[in-house]
Parts: C-alpha cells; structure tokens; sequence
C-alpha cells in the first residue's frame, strides 16, 4: 500500500507544482510571444511605411521646382490671403482701377458660422475635407470692358478663384450723376471670390 502512496504523492506534488508556477509561466510566456508578434507587425508596417515614404520623397524631387511653385500657388498650404488680395490689385492696376471695400469672413467652422453682416478677421473657413475655404469681397469702378477683363483674368489666374457672385450699380459722385470716363460709363462692381488652401 506504501508502494502506491508515494507515486501518489508525488503525482500531487507535481499538479500543484503545475498549477502554481508552470501554467502561470506557460501563460506568461504565451502573452509575450503575442506581444513580440504584434511588435514584429508593426515594425513590418513601419517599413513598409518607409519604404512608401521614400519612393513618395524621390518622385517629389523630380518635380521641377518652377511647376512645383506653381503647383504651391495653385492650392497652397495656409490661407495667405495678404498675398491674394495682393495679387488681385496687381490684376486692377494695368486697368487703371483701385480695390475699395475689402472683406473677407472670419468663420471656423458651421457651428460658429457668421452672423449676417460683414466679419473682419483672417480665420479661413473651415471645412470637412482636407482643404479649407476662404472667402473674400471687395468692390472697384470700371467701365463695363475693364471689368470683362479683369473677369478673365481673375478666373486665370493661377491660384484656384471661384467668382461666387457679383452686383453692380451706378458709381455716382456727390452730384448723384453717373461718373463717366471719356465716353465709358462708370460701374460700381462687388465681387464676392472664394479661394482655397491644404490642410496640413
């Protein structure tokens, strides 16, 4: 009866010894080897990263540096709009024309939309996508054949414009009679354009 005693024992011994401290480290072990698995994931997808990023980096450079300027003034990377209302005058100047009334909407995103009326700031409205919006008004005087050509080229011009509206009235000086130029009749026009920037 001893005979069997002793191996019992011992085959308790080694349950216990199983339970208290090889399933824990088996379980411990397990968990690491998941852990190294997951690191070893994503240090695969980090090098695809890289990898993507330095084929992405080498066709950049083979831009050409003058179309990647203008690709940069096409759509660029902040709002900039002193260099747009900048490049608007250089537009009016050849035509002899003066910007007067310069707007532009301080709005950051639809639930802190402007209240009606005319907002002075140099916030760009901000929209869902991976570009932001950036509206601007201004007026000038001209006759009706400058302002056709100051249409054209504004919708030309290499910076992405869209003219979202435009009225005219009578430009009148104080004796309330319409201003003429020669034989040109003077109008006021008020343009309201909208341009656009990418986000970071």
């Amino acid at each position: 009866m001893t005979r069997f005693i002793m191996p019992i024992i011992l085959i308790g011994i080694s349950v216990a010894l199983f339970f208290m401290f090889t399933n824990p480290r088996y379980n411990d072990i397990a968990t690491l080897k998941e852990q190294v698995s997951s690191y070893d994931e994503a240090l695969n997808n980090s090098k695809a990263l890289e990898n993507e990023r330095d084929k992405l980096t080498a066709k950049f450079n083979t831009i050409d540096p003058e179309n990647l300027s203008k690709l940069e003034k096409l759509l660029p990377e902040n709002v900039d709009n002193i260099r747009l209302i900048l490049e608007i005058e250089k537009m009016v100047t050849p035509y002899g024309l003066v910007l007067r009334d310069v707007r532009y909407n301080a709005a950051t995103d639809k639930a802190a939309a402007p209240t009606p009326g005319v907002i002075r700031g140099n916030t760009p409205i901000q929209g869902p996508k991976d570009y932001g919006i950036f509206e601007l008004q201004f007026s000038t005087s001209a006759s009706y054949d400058k302002f056709i050509k100051f249409t054209k080229d504004l919708e030309s011009n290499l910076r992405i414009v869209d003219i979202s509206s435009i009225t005219f009235s009578s430009d009148s000086g104080s004796t309330g009679l319409l201003l003429k130029t020669g034989f040109e009749e003077v109008y006021k026009y008020d343009f309201k354009i909208r341009t656009y920037w990418l986000k970071n």
